[in-house]
């Protein structure tokens, strides 16, 4: 009898069962994870300074047009360091301020970056959705098609056809000079791109129309758009969301690499890789432009991969087994 009473007396709040959602773990699972909420605060704070890159350039009294060429020696070199009014100095051979190249330039490469990731994840998504669900010839269509461009080397085919396409935008009046490389790039990058990721949807699709909830819907008459945006899609956002965030640091680093080429954005224009690509000309004479150049877009690449790591070991429901 007295445990019965002790039992009794216990707040209902004690001991009580908490039911949580799939999100909420997933959540409570990534802010245990000290690295993955770290690399999101940067890169968060970095897709911010890039947003507001002419608020943050105002308020460090910085231009990206400015030239200071009164403060470079005969060989280009800046006769001054470091300072208040150049935080992170001036570039050689123009006179720069560094800074806000860097600002201004991370404004081109995260443009080019997220269009490539949505628009490649976007055509992967729906036609993986579509061979997965429909299976049959239309899943052999498709997948003879993703395997005809993963055949393609991608980064051959943007180099050959880089000139000639860039001129046939011009041409036809759709964006000229830097405008028609960006699209160049946002478009090529995101046509071999999309396959890779079509393979990952089709499978989990495969899986996910034999569940039982799917099968329920069919049960209860649920039209074949109905079981794709209901049921299938909405469990199909945690690969997205994972690819999502690897996708976008592997873009960022392509599009530094065709700049640094010369096949991307071209000067007077700004990007992560035009500027690496100065730097490298200086780093014997100047080794911190080219640190400071090439470390931006370490850090940038590496934020969101660690980032990426993360969301899929929160997104995956055997983390904690």
């Amino acid at each position: 009898m007295s445990t019965k009473s002790e039992i009794a007396q216990i707040p209902p709040s004690v001991g009580a069962i908490q039911g949580r959602s799939p999100r909420q773990i997933a959540w409570m699972r990534f802010k245990r994870n000290k690295v993955g909420v770290g690399a999101a605060i940067v890169s968060i704070s970095l897709l911010l300074l890039s947003l507001f890159a002419p608020l943050v350039a105002k308020i460090f009294g910085v231009d990206p047009d400015t030239l200071n060429l009164d403060v470079l020696d005969t060989s280009g070199i800046p006769e001054v360091g470091f300072s208040w009014d150049h935080p992170l100095g001036l570039i050689p051979g123009t006179g720069r301020d560094f800074l806000a190249q860097l600002l201004y330039g991370s404004r081109i490469s995260f443009l080019i970056a997220i269009l490539t990731t949505v628009t490649a994840l976007t055509i992967g998504l729906f036609v993986g959705i579509i061979g997965g669900y429909f299976r049959g010839r239309i899943d052999n269509y498709l997948g003879r098609t993703t395997d005809f461009l993963l055949a393609f080397p991608a980064f051959f085919m943007i180099v050959a056809l880089n000139r000639p396409m860039v001129a046939r935008i011009e041409e036809s009046g759709i964006a000229q000079g830097n405008n028609a490389r960006i699209i160049f790039l946002v478009f090529f990058l995101s046509f071999f791109g999309w396959p890779g990721f079509s393979r990952l949807i089709r499978s989990q699709v495969l899986s996910l129309r034999e569940r039982e909830f799917v099968t329920a819907a069919q049960a209860m008459g649920a039209g074949r758009w109905r079981i794709i945006t209901k049921e299938l899609i909405p469990n199909l956002w945690a690969p997205v969301i994972v690819v999502v965030s690897l996708s976008l640091p592997g873009y960022l680093a392509a599009e530094a690499v065709y700049s640094f080429l010369g096949l991307g954005v071209q000067p007077p224009a700004s990007t992560w890789g035009i500027l690496l690509s100065n730097a490298t000309r200086y780093v014997t004479v100047m080794p911190s432009f080219f640190l400071i150049a090439a470390g931006s877009l370490v850090v940038v690449v590496l934020a969101f991969n660690l980032v990426g790591d993360a969301l899929r070991d929160a997104l995956d429901p055997k983390a904690d087994r």
